[in-house]
Formats: structure tokens, C-alpha cells, sequence
């Protein structure tokens, strides 16, 4: 019978959760018929039909996650006419949630090449711990007695694990790639902001000052390659805003932030938050930011070291404002006070041209 798979869904994305089927096996379809929603670290994505026909199979469930190269349904017809487009590996709510092997055909009890003898299966099976969990302590990565019980008992003392999925999934990849990648340098300040007016748009406010910064210093906002060692000055500012979800942490980017006045960054902004929440931005408003700004100070939190993401060299952060004394003419009077933290990758900036850059954005806030 021929089989249909996840399509490519482009932007370099290899994975994608089952989100809800929209048919049964038995339902008849015709082409671009709705099958069924993924979710991907972009945005939930319907599927359509590829062609007119009858399912026969589907192989996959909601909450599977599915990488290139196996099947998600099959269609009833010839066992000889061949297969459809076909997606990703199945990795079921009980698989490896670290694991990216692509396995075709029949998957068993085990990792793929790791030795399971079939005592420690009946054994797992007993104790009700799934193998794919446990990384072999034995010869050659083979899983032991000790493994299944030690397994066993941390199971039942603090319940199974959760597998991350769809945004926190990829957000857990994109900072260890990080992590792995940039070597990170931090500076802290704070600037007195008590003139500003009680209307003040404190996001307008932080992305203007990022702009007199990278005016001041523009190799701030720039990509670097790690593997070439070479690093592109970006001549606009595409300014990636960091927006809390339940679903997790977006980056959409603001494009063109030093050549738009404010009421159409405002409306950029507004729309930007609305596409995040509704999960129906695209995928390309999440890519080619050559800064970001993360004011997590709306939540709580004074300093921090926020991450930066590659081929970005820097991430500023805006923390929650704080009063303090300030002395003006030899008076007293409440300051508030806006601390700011800047990461950046000291592999691409040395730390003068990064504390450079922080001076400007303070500058303009003060003003």
C-alpha cells in the first residue's frame, strides 16, 4: 500500500509533534484535504491530503514526535505502487525524548545496536520501565541488571520523566548549542530613569537605546562564524524581542527597528505578540535577528546573563526597575533606577567595544 509521510516543512526543521488527526482509518479524502495538525518549533501546521484515496493505516498518535524518514499513514491501494512523501522516525510519548537515531522498520525493546538480553527485557517489562529511558552502564553500552532495577527505583521514589516537546524542546537544543559554541562575557549597569513620564513605552524606550548603541558601536550588531572565524557586520538592525508563552519562549524579530517611527514599531510589536500566542507566526519572523532583547524585568529579576544564540554576538537585558536615593542639588529624592545586562560572545567583541556599545544605551535612557 502506498505510504504518505510528514512533507518537508522546510527552515531546516527535522521534527515535528502530532498535534490531533483530522480523519480515521476508513475516511475517505480527497487532495488538500485536511489530514492532520503538527507542531513544530515554529507553529502548528496542518497537513494536507497529497492525493484522493481511502486510509487504510495510521501510524502515528497525538504526541508522537516524528523526524524525517518513516511513515505517518498509509493509503489503501497496490502493495506494488510504491510510496508517498514520506517523514521522520516515530518517537512515541514512552521514546527517548534525547534521542535522534533514525530507525526504519520494526522497533524494538532497546536502543538501536545496544545489546538487551532477554532476561533484563522480561525484567523491564515486570518492573514497567521502558528501555529506550536508560543509557547501558555494560560492555559497549549494553543495559545491566543494575541499570533496569536503579531505574526502577528512582521511577518509583519520584515518578517518570516528562519528555520536553514542541517550544521547550528546541529551546533546550538551541541553549545547549549554545552553550556549546559561545564563549559568554557579561557586563551589568543601571541607569536612573525617575524623569521618564508615567506613560513611557519601555520596550520603544530599550529599542531606541539599543539603536544609539549600535550606531556607537557597530560591530555589536553582527553574525559571527565560529567555524570560519569571520564575522558579518549588518548594516539594519533586526532586532529579535524575547515573549513569554505558556507554550514557552519565542524570538520574533522586529525588522528595520532604526528606520520606523514609534507608532509602527508599536503596531510591529502588537502583531508580532499576537501571531506568537495564536502559534500562527511564520517561521521566518523567527529568523535572521542580528541582536535580541530580552526585557524580562516585566516579570521580576534585576541583572542576569542572558544567552546568547548564534550567529548573533549579543543580547541585552532589561531588568524589573527598583527605587533607590538619588541626590540632585544637594536634595534627597526617590530615584528608580533600570538595571541592564549585556552578553556577547567574546570570541567576535572584545570587552571595550562591548562596554562601548552598554555606555550608548545608557546614555539614551538617561536622556
Amino acid at each position: 500500500m502506498p505510504y504518505f509521510t510528514l512533507p518537508d516543512l522546510g527552515e531546516g526543521l527535522q521534527e515535528a509533534e502530532v498535534v490531533e488527526w483530522q480523519i480515521r482509518e476508513g475516511d475517505t479524502v480527497n487532495v488538500d484535504d485536511p489530514l492532520l495538525s503538527v507542531e513544530t518549533a515554529k507553529a502548528i501546521v496542518d497537513i494536507p491530503a497529497p492525493q484522493d484515496g481511502t486510509i487504510a493505516t495510521l501510524f502515528v498518535q497525538p504526541g508522537d514526535i516524528v523526524h524525517v524518514g518513516e511513515p505517518l499513514l498509509a493509503f489503501e491501494g497496490d502493495e506494488g505502487s510504491g510510496s508517498q512523501t514520506v517523514v521522520g522516525n516515530l518517537e512515541s510519548r514512552e521514546g527517548d525524548d534525547n534521542r535522534d537515531d533514525f530507525v526504519v522498520g520494526a522497533v524494538t525493546d532497546g536502543q538501536p545496536g545496544v545489546a538487551v538480553t532477554p532476561a533484563i527485557r522480561a525484567l523491564a517489562r515486570h518492573l514497567g520501565v521502558n528501555l529506550d529511558r536508560i543509557k547501558g552502564s555494560g560492555p559497549a553500552g549494553s543495559i545491566t541488571l543494575d541499570d533496569v532495577q536503579q531505574h526502577a527505583s528512582l521511577k518509583q521514589s519520584h515518578g517518570d520523566s516528562t519528555p520536553l516537546r514542541g517550544v521547550a524542546r528546541t529551546m533546550a537544543k538551541t541553549m545547549a548549542s549554545a552553550g556549546a559554541q559561545v564563549v559568554p562575557v557579561s557586563l551589568f549597569d543601571q541607569v536612573s530613569v525617575a524623569h521618564w513620564p508615567d506613560d513611557t513605552d519601555i520596550t520603544l524606550r530599550l529599542i531606541r537605546a539599543i539603536v544609539s548603541g549600535c550606531q556607537a558601536e557597530p560591530q555589536v550588531n553582527a553574525w559571527f562564524n565560529g567555524e570560519q572565524l569571520s564575522r558579518r557586520i549588518v548594516d539594519r538592525v533586526d532586532l529579535g524581542i524575547a515573549v513569554d508563552t505558556p507554550d514557552g519562549l519565542f524570538v520574533p524579530v522586529l525588522r528595520d527597528v532604526t528606520n520606523r517611527d514609534d507608532a509602527d514599531l508599536r503596531d510591529g510589536l502588537n502583531r508580532l505578540r499576537r501571531d506568537v500566542e495564536a502559534r500562527k507566526i511564520p517561521a521566518k519572523e523567527l529568523q535572521g535577528a542580528t541582536l535580541s532583547l530580552s526585557n524580562f524585568g516585566t516579570l521580576a529579576g534585576r541583572f542576569a546573563t542572558p544567552v546568547v544564540v548564534v550567529p548573533q554576538v549579543a543580547i541585552v537585558g532589561a531588568g524589573k526597575r527598583f527605587t533607590q536615593p538619588g541626590f540632585r542639588n544637594g536634595e534627597v529624592f526617590e530615584d528608580v533606577q533600570m538595571p541592564l545586562s549585556l552578553t556577547f560572545d567574546h570570541r567576535a567583541l572584545n570587552g571595550g567595544q562591548a562596554a562601548r556599545f552598554l555606555g550608548a544605551v545608557l546614555a539614551s535612557l538617561s536622556e
